[in-house]
């Protein structure tokens, strides 16, 4: 279970497969069995192995990627049930530009199941990589320090149906999604 920074604010994540490292998230940030989970990717070839793109998603994937967006799209079998939204069988995606996030993924050659770093007693995002470590250090595997994040939440786009629909405006470009 690691913390890492994201182009938007820290996220903590662990390999799709380690349901322990779920579990210890989910604790840590007081989450019901309910919440939705993003998966990191590192590419748009990555993204086709555990969502269904069609032609207008991948021009929308393709034109906005990699950064600060979260995708919503239905999921394919590789998806482990747990990260399934479950009425709607979908997935959220992302690419996020952050050198970092992209040097990981391609050491660990496999995406992440992550979600948004902040604790149940506070309305924002942890941003800074001391204040993680000084608060969560003793539960958590790793914290890499990536510098001071954003406390602007990624553009959240659901790519379901034949029309996009923004879902919550962040840091990603709206301009060119509907």
């Amino acid at each position: 279970m690691i913390v890492f920074p994201t182009d938007s604010a820290y996220a903590i994540g662990c390999q799709l497969a380690n349901k322990n490292a779920l579990e210890r998230i989910r604790k840590i940030r007081q989450l019901s069995d309910e919440h939705n989970f993003t998966l990191i990717c590192r590419d748009l070839s990555e993204i086709s192995t555990y969502a269904l793109v069609d032609n207008t998603a991948f021009r929308l994937l393709k034109f906005h990627t990699p950064g600060a967006y979260t995708f919503i799209l239905p999921g394919t079998k590789e998806v482990p049930k747990r990260l399934l939204q479950p009425k709607r069988n979908t997935i959220g995606i992302r690419i996020p530009a952050s050198k970092v996030v992209q040097a990981l993924l391609a050491e660990l050659d496999e995406p992440l199941m992550s979600v948004t770093l902040a604790l149940p007693e506070s309305d924002y995002p942890l941003i800074d990589a001391r204040e993680v470590y000084e608060l969560l250090g003793s539960q958590v595997d790793l914290v890499i320090d990536g510098g001071n994040c954003s406390l602007t939440p990624t553009t959240v786009v659901d790519l379901v149906n034949a029309v996009p629909q923004v879902l919550r405006v962040g840091g990603g470009d709206v301009k060119n999604l509907v």
